[in-house]
């Protein structure tokens, strides 16, 4: 029996629904609904990895670092590639749990694992010179510039959604815990490259060091299914398809997409940056990988029914 091998990239709304208080408890409920669509996933016999993202989580990791050592020089704020493996850590946890008893519930006694994933980057990737990567709390135009009046951050609006502080999204290279994945692999379902993965630098001797940066989830999702020779890379966000004039009279969706096809649409510019763009980036390049590898592009909630070619947008070589 041929077994397909899945990794599922999680958006930001199975952690956190939209109105929902940014607090523990709540992205905790949201999160078992979420570990139900996986199961279910699980139960139809998908093999499966699960990268999540964590733009909002470490930039409230990171604000109240910076609240606390204000407040109390005894308490200095941490790094941010350390704030990134926090964030890691209890979404991990959170899905973990979530997962284990979702999958308990239907009768399969599947071990779950966190895994804390460190990525190489290239150090002089253009993105540290750039800013692109948003994290953290949505604000109005008006408090963003005072923030990067006090602050020196870099503040953009992000897809009509508000302003939030960006930071370098350097390209994922290497997953250094990839031996342990594949070792995993087929007897586990293994939460990895958090976040994109706790961006590091190579260092000469083989030493890594952590780097203040965000990695795209759905581009390190992309690295981690190339390297474990995937069948499909489903990248899960708020939309059931893509689609082509978004929020416009004449919006589109889109059932399949080529390769060229999507590129062509990209440099149209039908795909908002820290939105839609890096999922069809990181659908392009898994499609173009190996004969036969799609990406799929859909929401949490239509997951399965992609899966089975009845949702979703569908991306490929040809």
């Amino acid at each position: 029996m041929s077994i397909t091998k899945v990794v599922i990239a999680l958006g930001g709304n199975a952690l956190q629904e939209a109105g929902t208080p940014p607090t523990a408890e709540a992205q905790f409920e949201v999160v078992k609904k979420t570990a139900g669509y996986l199961a279910e996933i699980s139960s139809k016999g998908y093999e499966m990895a699960i990268v999540h993202g964590n733009g909002p989580q470490v930039g409230r990791i990171v604000l109240g670092q910076e609240i606390a050592s204000r407040e109390n020089s005894q308490t200095p704020a941490m790094p941010f590639d350390v704030c990134g493996a926090m964030s890691q850590g209890y979404i991990g946890y959170h899905i973990q749990q979530a997962l284990r008893d979702a999958l308990r519930n239907r009768n399969r006694n599947l071990p779950v694992v966190t895994i804390a994933t460190q990525v190489v980057v290239d150090p002089n990737d253009p993105a540290f010179s750039k800013p692109t990567k948003p994290i953290g709390p949505f604000y109005t135009e008006e408090e963003a510039r005072q923030i990067e009046k006090e602050k020196g951050f870099t503040m953009k609006e992000d897809a009509g959604r508000g302003w939030r502080r960006v930071v370098p999204s350097p390209d994922p290279k290497k997953i250094v815990e990839l031996s342990a994945i594949k070792r995993l692999w087929d007897t586990t379902i293994v939460i990895t490259a958090g976040g994109g993965g706790i961006p590091v630098i190579e260092n000469m001797d083989g030493s890594l060091t952590g780097v203040a940066a965000v990695i795209d989830k759905d581009l390190a999702a992309e690295r981690l299914a190339e390297d474990i020779e995937a069948d499909i890379l489903l990248i899960l966000t708020e939309v059931d398809k893509v689609c082509l004039n978004f929020k416009k009279p004449d919006q589109r969706f889109l059932d399949h997409m080529t390769v060229p096809e999507a590129i062509r649409y990209m440099e149209e510019g039908h795909f908002a940056p820290g939105s839609m763009l890096p999922k069809v980036m990181a659908a392009i390049k898994f499609a173009r990988t190996f004969p036969g590898r799609k990406a799929i592009i859909t929401s949490l909630y239509k997951a399965v029914d992609a899966l089975e070619g009845k949702e979703g947008t569908v991306v490929t070589m040809a």
